[in-house]
């Protein structure tokens, strides 16, 4: 198995939104904000490469919105999927998985695109587009809380193609997966967020999707104003932290622009950043 980060973009959003209730005092120290108060984030997915298999988890937010949908999120930066995937010697047509994290626009957006005729389309014609069946009903009739990340023009044309595969166990560490990794559900961000967990290189790797964000969401408190259950978000929180802390998982992060890959340490304050690297410079 070989394990490829695929950098699809840098955009920003609001810092409050981002650390819910703690102050900006706090959360400025590791995200600093712009003059809008928004903090740089990325879109970090990764590919993992198995046998004849090309698995993309998560897919950033695309391109297919307009202008003024972009404007509230400033994208910047070189990065976009399709180069970073071409940079690492994959074609859409190669992968034939996309696993989503979870159906927020800014993870699976990049699924969907418009053809020379205007019309909604995979981006990956050849990919089976995994979700868990609990999520999928929920992201297709959302809550008023979430319904603002929750786009039609993603869902309905994943549906539409018959490419929609369910994971439907909902135990909470499924070690038996349809793919070459381990799965963790957390509810406490949205119903049934699923993260990969791998074994690779003698190393327990989880993609941290939107449990951990950043490396200024590490302390168990600092949870986003986005997540749906926050308090279920501190137990999830802890529960994994102790699982990482004993089993000495690295994390990679899907949102922080200067972390990709980290480890943790336990101190007399609680869970810290122990050590960032590139995922190139560890491996």
């Amino acid at each position: 198995m070989e394990l490829y980060p695929i950098e699809a973009g840098h955009f920003k959003l609001d810092g409050g939104a981002m650390f819910g209730v703690v102050p900006k005092t706090l959360w400025q120290k590791t995200n600093p904000a712009d003059a809008n108060n928004r903090i740089e984030m990325a879109s970090r997915c990764l590919l993992v490469v198995h046998e004849n298999r090309q698995i993309l988890i998560d897919c950033g937010m695309g391109n297919k919105q307009d202008t003024k949908f972009f404007s509230h999120y400033d994208r910047f930066g070189p990065y976009n999927l399709l180069n970073s995937l071409k940079n690492v010697g994959s074609h859409p047509e190669d992968i034939t998985d996309v696993f989503f994290t979870h159906l927020h626009f800014d993870h699976c957006g990049g699924a969907i695109k418009r053809n020379k005729q205007g019309a909604l389309v995979p981006t990956f014609k050849n990919a089976h587009y995994w979700v868990h069946q609990k999520h999928w009903a929920w992201a297709t009739t959302p809550n008023p809380r979430e319904k603002a990340s929750f786009l039609p023009e993603n869902l309905k044309p994943i549906e539409a193609t018959g490419q929609l595969q369910f994971i439907v166990n909902e135990q909470k560490h499924l070690k038996e997966t349809p793919f070459p990794f381990e799965i963790m559900l957390m509810d406490g961000h949205t119903e049934k967020q699923m993260l990969p967990v791998f074994d690779f290189k003698d190393e327990k790797i989880v993609y941290a999707a939107d449990l951990i964000p950043t490396v200024g969401h590490i302390p168990i408190p600092y949870v986003m104003g986005y997540d749906t259950r926050p308090l279920l978000t501190l137990k999830e929180k802890t529960w994994f932290m102790e699982q990482a802390l004993e089993n000495n998982y690295l994390l990679l992060l899907e949102h922080d622009t200067g972390h990709e890959l980290i480890s943790l340490k336990n101190t007399e304050k609680g869970v810290h950043l122990d050590q960032s690297f590139t995922f190139e410079d560890y491996f």
